[in-house]
């Protein structure tokens, strides 16, 4: 029997651990990655702490990581165009019946040597895209490309604001950049986050404790407040600043997850100015082979995306830093 390492959460216990596990083998229409490159997320953080909990997951321990790089090892039956070699970006989830799974929370992931793919939820990654930049797509930047594109429908020159300068955060900042929106508005507590933003494409960048905020975005908006703002943070505080500077038809749209209350102090103003709150999560399918091909197109660059590799042995410490912003990283990557 074949083994290899990975990354194990227990989750009746919440414990992480390195363990050699059975390889698996790919049945008809999947193939076996190798694991070049893995993502960790605050969806991964959350999982370790409890705030969220896989709908799906059969067994009570799951191999995390859902955003993985890797080349294909091994074919199974049916494995349409694949070939030993081919360098691949693996899709965050996949449908089953109807009901999306996601890698690392509902079945196994990439934080291990080897993971399993089903062959209609890989993607072609070019020569020109390393590992680790293409790693990320499925996640810290279709996240916020359905987000910005799909949910929140942001048009060119409309006014927008995005609250939490993280791993999204600084994706959403560059991608609404990308697409035209002007101003965009960036809101972080920390220093480092808002000279970030600037750096990626921010028009301001403004610190959510300043008392003249509300003032700073009315002047950058001609008076029209905001047509669009992004929670990245998933901090209640946040949803309530940010209503509050949205426009006449202004979208706010909930892209950080939290398990505590969704409140309006302002419900009437809400209504009368016909302000929506829309729930976000994940990306359609199409959103990372565009991501791939913009990238390679040159038009996006997440080479400052990538804050540091690190071995599947430090997958801890690497969780503790995005948890605590040490270094105040983008994305950490694990490498096998």
């Amino acid at each position: 029997m074949a083994t290899m390492r990975a990354v194990r959460l227990h989750l009746p216990t919440r414990t992480l651990s390195v363990e050699e596990v059975e390889r698996p083998v790919p049945g008809p229409g999947q193939v076996l990655v190798k694991v070049e490159a893995a993502g960790v997320c605050l969806s991964d953080v959350h999982l370790i702490e409890g705030s969220l909990t896989p709908l799906h997951l059969p067994g009570e321990s799951v191999t995390l990581g859902h955003e993985v790089a890797g080349t294909v090892a091994e074919l199974g039956a049916e494995s349409g165009r694949w070939q030993v070699g081919d360098r691949v970006v693996l899709q965050a989830g996949e449908k089953r019946d109807g009901i999306t799974w996601t890698r690392g929370v509902d079945y196994d992931g990439g934080w291990a040597e080897y993971a399993l793919a089903r062959v209609d939820t890989l993607f072609a990654l070019p020569d020109s895209i390393p590992f680790e930049q293409g790693s990320i797509i499925p996640d810290a930047v279709s996240t916020p490309w359905g987000a910005v594109t799909t949910t929140g429908g942001v048009r060119p020159a409309e006014p927008v604001g995005v609250w939490g300068v993280g791993g999204l955060g600084a994706h959403g900042v560059q991608l609404l950049r990308a697409i035209g929106a002007h101003p965009i508005v960036a809101v972080d507590p920390a220093p480092a986050a808002r000279e970030r933003a600037l750096a990626f494409g921010a028009d301001l960048a403004l610190d959510s404790a300043d008392p003249e905020l509300a003032a700073k975005i009315g002047a950058a908006t001609g008076g029209a407040g905001l047509a669009a703002a992004f929670d990245f943070a998933g901090v209640p505080a946040v949803r309530e600043q940010a209503v509050k500077v949205l426009g006449a038809h202004g979208r706010l749209v909930l892209v950080g997850l939290t398990d505590q209350p969704l409140t309006l102090t302002d419900s009437i103003r809400f209504s009368y100015l016909q302000q929506q709150i829309l729930g976000h999560y994940g990306s359609e399918e199409e959103a990372v082979p565009q991501l791939i091909a913009l990238a390679a197109g040159g038009r996006l660059d997440f080479s400052r995306s990538v804050s540091e590799v690190l071995p599947l042995e430090r997958a801890a410490e690497a969780v503790e830093r995005l948890h605590s912003k040490q270094g105040n990283p983008i994305r950490l990557i694990l490498k096998p």
